[in-house]
């Protein structure tokens, strides 16, 4: 079907104006009707924070996640252009994306006055419609709102006061789309007061003179807990004009963790043989987020971020990698030391608490990798004796090898030591499942036998 190039032909085709509120409503309803994922590729909110976004979008509402870093709240708020029209309409040139049925742009205004049922209408795409701003300190009214041109001012022969005189900020050129303001609290008192005048009012002053902007637009917004709530990073009246406030979280379980990792790790490489990375390793590695959520050490304010485990495993990856291309071994196989390897990825992602400091990143990091092997191997191995194998240690045997030897060296020192390959025959099996419990509190297995 041709689409419509003039307002007269919009106007023959029947177009109706929708809302962008009730755009995104009737598309989340046709999705949840047909069963569709909301939010594809989002793991472990199937349960919690999709179904509350879910009710926050169909009570028309605008709406902030409150979470720590790397609970994927971006990425959620991203995923809401999706529920937008592949396209729709506008004014042709309009800054503001201005309906060609009811426009708000007093420059607009006067074209149709001029043009009529000529003025000419362009599309815009679903994915233009979505604009996204970080909140910083140094962000302005300009910057959110808009401002003044004294250039536009001076070449149309517009007094200031005049409309015709706005360079439009970030939050009208969203008129008809989603605008996301990542880490609320950030923003200055004097920019969260536009923001509700803009919610509630449609008007905002600009450099002492009144404009109105009745816009159509949904606002969605993150911020930590923390921030949110204290006293003084977010005005009251902005805070009541939200309408949802949806809390998310880290993966309540390992299968949940280990599924988003796999998802979002670039573990799938070309010219390095095949990589075989054990499911041990896995746990492993995602054990150590949930080991270091728990630790007292670490400031559980700012939280263990997701791409905690994600960039661990490519780490690891990595230096099985290497030490395969200097063997020219066609396996890649991570072994339990390459996750110590890996600390600069684990390092950067917490916040010490003072004792952390006192005993330093790299320590900490060792403390919980330790924890986390030591739970994996309770799992496997909580009811299998051992007793050969420790009996051969306490007997003088030693184990010793460089964390860089050929897979052949390790098999030959590892084939030694007396039941050890009869006792681990069955890592080839599915072992039973971590209760959520485990990673509540310090493991009680504290010692471990490290091959």
């Amino acid at each position: 079907m041709k689409k419509a190039q003039t307002l007269g032909e919009l106007k023959r085709s029947n177009y109706r104006t929708v809302r962008v509120k009730d755009e995104m409503r009737a598309n989340l309803i046709r999705k949840l009707s047909a069963g569709e994922p909301v939010f594809p590729g989002i793991v472990g909110y199937e349960d919690s924070v999709t179904p509350q976004i879910a009710n926050a979008i169909l009570s028309r509402h605008n709406f902030i996640l409150l979470g720590l870093r790397g609970q994927a709240k971006s990425r959620i708020l991203r995923s809401l252009a999706s529920l937008l029209d592949n396209e729709i309409p506008f004014i042709a040139g309009c800054e503001i994306n201005d309906d060609p049925l009811k426009p708000i742009c007093h420059a607009c205004a006067l074209r149709l006055q001029e043009c009529g049922d000529a003025t000419p209408i362009d599309y815009l795409p679903r994915q233009l419609r979505f604009v996204e701003k970080l909140a910083t300190p140094d962000v302005t009214i300009a910057d959110i709102i808009g401002d003044l041109d004294p250039i536009k001012a001076a070449r149309g022969g517009h007094a200031l006061s005049s409309e015709l005189t706005i360079h439009y900020g970030l939050l009208p050129r969203a008129n008809r789309g989603i605008f996301a303001i990542n880490e609320l609290p950030d923003l200055a008192g004097k920019i969260q007061v536009g923001l509700f005048n803009i919610m509630q009012e449609g008007d905002v002053q600009i450099k002492g003179y009144p404009v109105r902007l009745p816009l159509d637009v949904a606002l969605v917004f993150t911020a930590n807990p923390e921030d949110y709530t204290a006293r003084g990073k977010i005005i009251t009246p902005l805070k009541d004009r939200v309408g949802s406030e949806i809390r998310t979280h880290y993966p309540a379980t390992l299968e949940q963790a280990m599924q988003i990792t796999a998802q979002e790790s670039w573990t799938e490489r070309d010219g390095s043989g095949r990589i075989v990375i054990p499911p041990f390793i896995r746990e492993i590695i995602e054990g150590v987020a949930f080991e270091a959520r728990q630790e007292k050490k670490i400031d559980k304010r700012s939280g263990v971020s997701q791409r905690m485990p994600i960039t661990c495993l490519e780490n690891v990856v990595s230096s099985a990698e290497r030490r395969a291309l200097i063997h020219g071994e066609e396996k890649v196989v991570p072994r339990p030391s390459d996750i110590y390897e890996a600390l600069p990825s684990l390092t950067g992602k917490f916040e010490l608490e003072y004792e952390g400091e006192m005993r330093g990143a790299d320590n900490v990091a060792r403390d919980i990798i330790r924890q986390a092997t030591a739970r994996i191997f309770k799992k496997y191995f909580d009811n299998v004796p051992l007793h050969s194998i420790v009996q051969w240690f306490e007997l003088g045997g030693t184990l010793k090898y460089a964390e860089s030897a050929p897979a052949e060296e390790v098999y030959s020192h590892l084939k030694k030591i007396q039941g050890l390959f009869e006792k681990t025959r069955r890592w080839g099996s599915r072992p039973k499942t971590i209760p959520r419990s485990w990673w509540r509190g310090p493991s009680s297995f504290s010692r471990v036998c490290t091959l």
